[in-house]
């Protein structure tokens, strides 16, 4: 109920503000808090393990269990799949549905086109999937035509999650190196050699001069300007003053503790899912227990999950919810999805549609991500250890080495430019006339035109 109250204010906070409250929104909204519970399967799985492990004998904790967790996992998959195959291309349909032709409007019509759509969807994917079981396994192919409650629907979410899997390991590698830049944009950097005051006064002295411009009648000023382009730099130039008034107004701690310690926080944590990584990488090669795999009963109370204890526990924990902002971040700041990004106030039900959707597919693959990575060592309970790809050591071992080396080349090219961008700017490299400077390109343009006019 929390979590649907919380998606609930997410959601109406980014839908447009002259869009009503319709079906369809509380649809998004169930699915975003399903979306919410698979993220914190593991985390909340591992904690309850720890908390035995501390209290085995209190009678307060009793309610806390393996079926208990066990229960919330299968409950987690079960709306994963009812959201993915039936709410959401339901509420798209809906959406984006008038009534068939000759019968009579209203919300019915819409209804009965949506349903009509979604089964011929549904028929279209099994028989797809069919197709695809029986190239890959002929031989019951045959036999478990009608098992689609025992076969197609986890085969079907198989390939899903496969993808959702895919996607974290093209998004999380990026996302990581991303959140330097997103963190930096947070907080207040440090000054190192660079005068606040004097870049202050140039910006402001730059924002007033583009702000006449814009002010100025076209028919007035003698010079064509480009007024779009120069919209742009101003809103540019304004967030510039607005960030260096926050640096000066910023407190000594604030400055130079601050933005260190939160890039080396996000250093420590980057470095550390690379070493897990690797170390997982041996286990492979060395052991074959070390594959995710399935498990009925987690045995919860018994043993911890990390070999350093409570710690290494709480450290895992940390890990998997900086994995999965970490693959937000890189999902909506690659160049395919950045048109999904929502905004505030402006996002029409199609684009609150497409986030559900896109959010889900990455947090019902994130137990199965973290686990094949090694993140950590709880095993997969109730469907979500049934995909078949999951036992196959070639696609294990090659995507923990593809996730390792495109984290690592991601921080090592993030961290390099980063430093060198620092270096530039502090030491005053970037004011050198190198290239022609933007301040210098109107007064060129100005005595162009003013020679063209003579002429």
């Amino acid at each position: 109920t929390c979590l649907y109250i919380v998606s609930y204010l997410i959601l109406t906070h980014f839908k447009k503000t002259a869009e009503y409250v319709t079906g369809e929104l509380w649809l998004c909204t169930f699915t975003l808090s399903v979306a919410v519970c698979a993220v914190l399967l593991l985390p909340i799985s591992i904690l309850s393990n720890e908390v035995l492990l501390t209290f085995p004998q209190s009678y307060y904790m009793q309610w806390l269990n393996g079926s208990l967790i066990h229960g919330l996992w299968n409950l987690v998959f079960l709306f994963s799949n009812l959201s993915l195959v039936f709410l959401m291309p339901f509420a798209y349909f809906f959406t984006e549905s008038e009534g068939f032709a000759g019968s009579k409007k209203g919300v019915m019509a819409r209804v009965y086109e949506a349903v009509v759509l979604l089964l011929l969807l549904a028929l279209l994917v099994l028989g797809i999937v069919w197709v695809a079981s029986a190239l890959l396994h002929d031989n019951i192919a045959r036999k478990s035509l009608y098992d689609l409650w025992e076969y197609y629907l986890p085969y079907l979410y198989s390939g899903i999650s496969l993808f959702g899997v895919l996607l974290l390991l093209l998004c999380t590698p990026f996302g990581l190196s991303r959140m330097f830049s997103v963190t930096g944009s947070l907080l207040v950097k440090p000054r190192l050699l660079e005068d606040v005051e004097d870049t202050l006064s140039c910006t402001t002295f730059e924002e007033d001069s583009l702000s006449r411009k814009l002010n100025c009648d076209s028919t007035s000023c003698w010079v064509k300007l480009n007024m779009e382009a120069m919209k742009k730099e101003y809103q540019t130039v304004r967030s510039k003053r607005i960030a260096l008034e926050m640096r000066r107004k910023a407190s000594p701690w604030q400055r130079n503790l601050g933005y260190p310690l939160a890039m080396l926080v996000l250093l420590a944590l980057t470095v550390m899912c690379v070493l897990m990584v690797c170390f997982n990488v041996l286990e492979l090669l060395l052991d074959e227990t070390a594959l995710p795999r399935g498990m009925e009963d987690p045995h919860l109370g018994m043993a911890s999950f990390s070999m350093f204890g409570s710690l290494g526990a709480a450290v895992q924990v940390v890990l998997i919810l900086y994995l999965m902002v970490s693959s937000v971040v890189g999902f909506y700041s690659s160049p395919l999805f950045t048109g999904l990004l929502p905004r505030a106030q402006d996002t029409n039900l199609t684009q609150i549609i497409a986030n559900c959707v896109s959010l889900l597919i990455l947090s019902s693959a994130l137990p199965v991500f973290s686990r094949t990575l090694g993140i950590t060592r709880f095993d997969l309970l109730g469907d979500f250890g049934r995909y078949n790809w999951l036992g196959n050591f070639y696609i294990v071992f090659l995507y923990n080495m593809m996730f390792a080396g495109l984290t690592s080349a991601s921080l090592i090219k993030t961290v390099t430019w980063a430093v060198q961008r620092e270096l530039i700017r502090a030491f005053g490299l970037h004011r050198l006339p190198l290239t022609v400077s933007r301040s210098t390109v109107p007064f060129r343009l100005l005595l162009a035109s003013g020679l063209s006019k003579i002429q």
